[in-house]
């Protein structure tokens, strides 16, 4: 992997590089990211989660520099750099955040937040006398609304030059720290920021390594998306009304009115040009905010006694709803635009992107060198599928350096070669592991897990003595398994729910004997080694809700456009999942154990053939008493 990455950093050709739990990937990309930025070359590491951020910036960057210190003619330097709502903003801690009619809030709320917000205060002005970070990884325990009082999106940030506390800013600070530093470690969506905003917002690089890179697609999505709600457009005419005359504030309160009105007679899913009715409220909307954002631009000394940045921050919201609407008013090809009810927050829009392979083709790949990487890239068998996700098309992939096409300029429409390596994994996971495949159960419907899917869980669970990570396409199916094994058996089986996921985590880690079932976020986000977890369940293949907006948007643009749409999209969506949820079993050499997958279609269906092709290679079984057998016998080890 390392001369793999090497040589895409020299030739500078695209990578693909599937690496197994347990290769060590992060040395396969860090030594060569060393070696480059010896050249005074400057690369950037993007992860998708914390976990693994912080594993390069406490673990691995640290023992990596202290190996190689004698090795190398200097010691290479390193920074993590964060969105700015990580790092708690030294303004809105002493001047107060603006509430909803533009006035200064300096109380916190009453209650356990109103103390969090205390201990975070005083923990953030620590963090400044300790010259320390002031990011939210390291904060005190807290939930997410009190944060929230103490940090500041970069829309509404007044920014080092204006701000009377510039020079001190955590934001600020990190950003210049990235800017002195030989490699950065940042996330998937500060990746997508900044490629969005013309490099802005990372320091010059022409190497990005993106790990976890199976995750990319869905967090630029995510980055590249926006919601419009009544309440958010309300919120930003009442903050600006101090600022302006009044008519300009009520023209946008007034647009606020007729968008809930058209959202409260329109029907949940996807709107289309049919949808007059809310295209036309956001219109309204936009016009409005174009005139209040012009209006809070001009100078007025009647009311531009702004010494706490408040006016700035009122225009940067209105202009985020300015975009935001103009974006939805306009119905693009490009975009797809739904409607949410959410129960507590009433209705909203939501808008992303149909695809973001053109996005990353442009703005990503199209002048400097990317290296992906991830335990899961091949899905089917190959590399094709993940490369179209992320903007490489299949017919640019070079096997040799003869294959390297000459490159006259930067035109994204010109060939990306790209190359494709799977490094293999130190896991023997024919031995290992057993993948058992419940044939003989009736397909999943609609209705739930069925008495003959519960009994089957019950069996498997009992064999195997707890230790079972169990894995529900939906939060009801995760509950009512666990409701039926804690009334067949004496088992304890935590479920997502019960209390925070971490606190979950750590006592079906801690016991062996305890088992924790639950929905997506476990599908990825958990690692639980040795005898912990002898067997992971999954009760179905976990495709896309057919009424899910977005997908089922894709997924007709690739039939439209004379594709297999379910194959591209939905069965390409299960598969990663699948991969990933199976995934957890083995993550050591010495890991046993079984992956029962409840779901027949996997065999009987004729896109199981592609669903086997993404999962690790266990050996296979429908005997359902080899099974139960040797979960017993592990039992008993």
């Amino acid at each position: 992997m390392a001369q793999a990455v090497t040589a895409s950093m020299a030739d500078g050709s695209h990578l693909l590089v599937q690496a197994g739990t347990g290769t060590g990937k992060s040395l396969g990309y860090l030594v060569p990211a060393l070696l480059h930025s010896l050249e005074n070359k400057r690369v950037v590491v993007s992860t998708a989660t914390l976990t693994l951020q912080s594993q390069l910036v406490d673990r691995d960057m640290p023992a990596l520099l202290d190996a190689t210190e004698k090795l190398l003619s200097r010691r290479p330097s390193y920074a993590i750099q964060k969105g700015r709502n990580n790092y708690a903003c030294l303004h809105r801690i002493r001047e107060g955040a603006p509430d909803d009619d533009g006035m200064l809030i300096d109380i916190p709320p009453a209650g356990p937040i109103g103390q969090q917000v205390i201990e975070l205060r005083d923990w953030a002005e620590q963090q400044l006398l300790d010259g320390e970070a002031g990011d939210r990884d390291h904060a005190p325990s807290h939930q997410y609304q009190a944060w929230q009082q103490v940090a500041i999106g970069a829309r509404e940030c007044l920014g080092a030059q204006k701000c009377p506390y510039g020079q001190e800013c955590f934001a600020e600070k990190a950003k210049e720290e990235a800017r002195k530093s030989d490699i950065v470690i940042t996330n998937h969506a500060l990746l997508s920021i900044d490629a969005f905003e013309n490099r802005t917002v990372l320091p010059e690089h022409d190497v990005v390594v993106i790990d976890e890179a199976h995750e990319l697609p869905a967090r630029v999505t995510g980055a590249a998306g926006a919601e419009l709600s009544p309440q958010m457009v309300e919120r930003a005419a009442k903050r600006s009304r101090r600022f302006v005359d009044d008519d300009k504030a009520d023209d946008l309160e007034d647009a606020s009115d007729a968008l809930r009105a058209a959202l409260d007679e329109t029907r949940e899913g996807r709107i289309e040009a049919a949808n007059g009715v809310v295209l036309e409220a956001a219109a309204l909307v936009r016009d409005a905010a174009r005139a209040l954002y012009t209006d809070l631009g001009k100078k007025n000394d009647d009311k531009d006694d702004d010494p706490d940045g408040a006016k700035r921050q009122s225009r940067g919201a209105v202009k985020e709803i300015f975009d935001v609407a103009e974006r939805v008013a306009a119905l693009s090809s490009h975009d797809v635009v739904w409607l949410v009810d959410r129960d507590r927050f009433g209705r909203e829009l939501r808008i992303a992107p149909l695809t973001v392979a053109g996005l990353l083709r442009e703005l990503l790949l199209n002048d400097r060198t990317v290296v992906l990487t991830s335990a899961t890239l091949t899905l089917g068998g190959d590399f094709d599928t993940i490369a179209r996700q992320v903007g490489l098309r299949p017919a640019d992939r070079i096997e040799t350096d003869d294959d390297m096409p000459e490159i006259e300029d930067d035109s994204p429409t010109g060939p990306l070669p790209w190359r494709g390596l799977d490094v293999g994994s130190p896991f023997a996971y024919e031995k290992q592991g057993i993948l058992y495949i419940a044939k003989h159960l009736p397909p999943p419907h609609r209705d739930g897990l069925g008495t003959k899917q519960f009994t089957e869980i019950i069996d498997l669970i009992t064999a195997a003595g707890g230790r079972t990570l169990g894995l529900f396409s939906s939060r009801r199916a995760a509950e009512a398994a666990t409701a039926a094994v804690r009334e067949a058996t004496d088992l304890t089986v935590l479920c997502q729910g019960d209390a925070q996921l971490g606190e979950l985590s750590r006592e079906f880690v801690s016991d062996p004997e305890v088992s924790l079932f639950g929905t997506l976020s476990l599908w990825q986000g958990i690692d639980v080694p040795g005898s912990t977890c002898n067997l992971v369940i999954i009760d179905r293949v976990p495709f896309p809700r057919p009424d899910e907006p977005l997908m089922a948007a894709r997924q007709r643009a690739v039939d439209e456009a004379g594709g297999n749409g379910f194959m591209a999209v939905a069965a390409t969506h299960a598969a990663l999942l699948l991969a990933q949820g199976a995934g957890r079993l083995i993550r050591r050499t010495t890991d046993r154990g079984v992956v029962a997958i409840l779901d027949p279609r996997i065999v009987t269906a004729r896109y199981g053939s592609f669903l086997r092709a993404s999962l690790p290679p266990m050996w296979p079984t429908a005997d359902r008493e080899k099974v139960l057998g040797a979960l017993k016998r592990l039992q008993d080890t």
